[in-house]
């Protein structure tokens, strides 16, 4: 079994595919306004976007994109003027990890764990 896609909900789609799009996710399915499915740039996952008319209460959505390049990619994002909850920082689970949100409010996380991500020390 593999992880294919992912589907996030939005109550803006036009705001999140622009968003998604700002990431460098490429666009393969243009539905808007009430869908969007993107292809990762390394890979072949998919990740899409759905209206809905009201958003989930809580904690909400909470997605990994993957950048080998992490400080490049943040940078890059930056000067796009994402903004960013935090920078890249080193965790103590041996990924580095910067942190934002998307129009939504979902949380969005660009990480790099290279071999630790699915062999960490800890690993049974």
């Amino acid at each position: 079994m593999n992880l294919n896609q992912v589907t996030i909900p939005s109550v803006n789609l036009e705001k999140s595919v622009e968003f998604y799009k700002k990431l460098g996710l490429q666009l393969i399915v243009d539905s808007i306004p009430r869908y969007a499915r993107f292809v990762c740039p390394d890979g072949n996952a998919t990740f899409s976007v759905h209206r809905v008319e009201k958003l989930p209460v809580g904690e909400g959505v909470t997605v990994y994109f993957e950048c080998e390049n992490l400080d490049v990619e943040y940078n890059r994002l930056l000067s796009e003027g994402v903004e960013f909850i935090h920078p890249p920082i080193d965790q103590t689970w041996l990924w580095k990890e910067a942190r934002l949100k998307d129009p939504d409010g979902n949380s969005i996380i660009l990480f790099y764990g290279g071999e630790n991500r699915v062999n960490p020390p800890w690993r049974v």
